[in-house]
């Protein structure tokens, strides 16, 4: 269930309460780490867009914003590899600029950011992972957009950032593995059909079976794999292999000979 625009919640408070109410089973983890980026948006101060930021292995990326100042903002951090939000994100420390006119810290990214009418920003970290860390974004309109009770809601948000980050960031490794999982047992499952075409072929064990491809995929320098798809479906090995006599093996028209191409 997304949040009703028509009755978006007027102050943090009635916010942070909306976010309490939803559940995992009424939202996606993409859709739950927009929403809270959306309520963040509508009542902190500033006129402001959000993002979150998500550094996997110290590689950074936008996974959520409400706008493209927040996305612009974010990706100019990125190729400079430094700002506000990678400190948050880095440091684990709440990163506040006051007014970006006259703030030191990153020049390159301030001017960009008074550029494009961002004169406050306010960056809570986000503990992800032990690989996973990031930042909920907040970037105004106006200089000295945060108070006291700002930054307190800020930091409300970033907690249940923290949870659908964290939720979304380990469905999305546990797909990754399981579609590894379903790749390697493809492979494995077409190495074992051409180790069995092999064997009938030229009366080879398994482990000769799986030598022969070896030798042609080290000759040809493409994966095993490539190469055992190949001969499972063209029938023949893609490189000529040392001691074969100079030919490619081929099912023979005869019954095979009871030895490996270059066996003596």
């Amino acid at each position: 269930m997304a949040v009703d625009p028509s009755s978006q919640p007027a102050t943090a408070v009635e916010a942070l309460e909306t976010l309490g109410r939803l559940s995992l089973r009424q939202l996606s983890m993409e859709e739950l780490l927009q929403t809270v980026a959306r309520l963040a948006g509508s009542v902190l101060p500033g006129a402001p867009e959000t993002s979150v930021t998500l550094l996997d292995r110290g590689r950074p990326t936008t996974v959520v914003h409400t706008g493209p100042l927040a996305l612009e903002l974010d990706e100019t951090q990125y190729e400079q590899d430094e700002g506000p939000c990678l400190h948050a994100a880095r440091s684990g420390e709440v990163t506040e600029i006051a007014d970006t006119r006259t703030d030191a810290r990153w020049p390159d990214y301030a001017r960009r950011a008074v550029d494009r009418g961002s004169l406050s920003s306010l960056s809570v970290p986000l503990r992800v992972d032990e690989d996973v860390t990031g930042a909920l974004n907040v970037y105004a309109r106006r200089a000295e957009a945060f108070d006291d009770a700002a930054r307190a809601a800020g930091a409300g948000f970033g907690s249940y950032a923290a949870i659908a980050a964290g939720n979304l960031y380990a469905y999305r490794r546990a797909r990754s593995e399981a579609d590894n999982l379903q790749a390697a047992l493809e492979s494995r499952g077409v190495i074992d059909q051409a180790k069995g075409i092999l064997m009938e072929r030229y009366r080879l064990t398994a482990d000769q079976a799986f030598q022969l491809l070896t030798r042609a995929s080290m000759g040809a320098n493409r994966k095993v794999r490539d190469i055992a798809d190949q001969l499972v479906h063209t029938g023949e090995l893609p490189v000529t292999l040392p001691g074969a006599g100079g030919r490619r093996p081929r099912p023979p028209s005869g019954r095979p000979t009871p030895r490996a191409p270059g066996d003596s």
